[in-house]
């Protein structure tokens, strides 16, 4: 009797069935690891905007997202994740260039409150892909 070499056939297909539950399980959990990041990425976006939001609103300008005017925030109003607007109490961001359907066209909004001047975070996205910052219950920022 010969001695054998290499693999069977059956242990080849073994192998192929554990690599193929190995990335039935690390697939979904790296798609939402990639969209919890995007979601980071936007809310760094637009959150510097709060500086130059407070700097217009204590010199009496309307805050805005266009450098040419007085109240430019230091926010582009297009950003690589954000299609970025600006009102008298909010810098909202609607995402884009992320994964379809689970980032695309969600609401990221700062927004600040008159009378105290702290910032509150909120969002569209799923609470699983939520920055930290910007949770259900988040706590106002100064």
């Amino acid at each position: 009797m010969k001695n054998q070499k290499g693999f069977t056939l059956i242990e080849l297909m073994i192998v192929v069935a554990i690599i193929a539950i190995l990335a039935a399980i690390a697939i979904p959990a790296y798609q939402d690891y990639v969209v919890r990041s995007q979601a980071a990425s936007a809310l760094a976006e637009i959150t510097p905007g709060k500086v130059g939001f407070e700097q217009a609103t204590n010199e009496g300008k309307t805050p805005s997202t266009t450098a040419t005017d007085a109240g430019f925030i230091g926010v582009a109003a297009s950003t690589s994740y954000c299609n970025v607007a600006v009102t008298a109490t909010t810098i909202a961001c609607t995402t884009k260039n992320g994964n379809a359907t689970k980032f695309n066209s969600k609401n990221i909004t700062w927004t600040r409150d008159a009378n105290s001047g702290l910032w509150s975070c909120s969002t569209s996205l799923d609470a699983k892909y939520r920055p930290g910052q910007c949770g259900a219950a988040a706590a106002p920022t100064p």
